[in-house]
């Protein structure tokens, strides 16, 4: 297993991002990584660096971007006023699933939850999403709740 470096991502960074999350059959579905990239994800990303707390996160394999995952950590008063990390759009190049990659890229964020304070890290993953659900469990989250979403852009 090859160490990878781990950085906040830049806006130069966005089209090799949208790659990643078009990267598979789900993400094939819900993103456009064509060029020139859609504006909404420029201003999207905008929108995340502005808010406290809450970054987009490449992995590089030497000078490659790999991998990358959104990090957001958010306040609360429940579970006495715990401070959570929420995980997303966990993405591996397609080619360097299962090579060590994803494994080393949620060891840092669980060590940047607990350095930052937080007393809990939470994900959501698709149901389809069998592989992932197994690889979460191994790293010792459990589905401990049922997720729901609604989605105001459907009719």
């Amino acid at each position: 297993m090859e160490k990878i470096s781990i950085r906040k991502a830049t806006i130069s960074d966005l089209p090799t991002v949208l790659h990643l999350l078009s990267d598979d059959p789900l993400g094939s579905t819900r993103e456009q990584s064509r060029h020139p990239l859609p504006l909404f994800y420029r201003q999207a990303f905008e929108r995340i660096k502005k808010q406290s707390g809450n970054d987009i996160y490449v992995a590089l394999l030497k000078d490659e971007i790999v991998g990358c995952m959104q990090l957001t950590m958010i306040a609360g008063l429940s579970r006495k006023g715990v401070t959570r990390m929420q995980i997303e759009s966990v993405r591996v190049s397609s080619k360097l699933r299962s090579s060590g990659i994803g494994k080393q890229m949620m060891k840092y964020a669980i060590e940047l939850a607990k350095t930052s304070g937080c007393g809990l890290v939470q994900l959501t993953t698709d149901k389809s999403r069998t592989d992932a659900h197994r690889f979460y469990e191994r790293l010792g989250f459990t589905a401990s709740h049922e997720g729901m979403k609604l989605d105001l852009f459907k009719d």
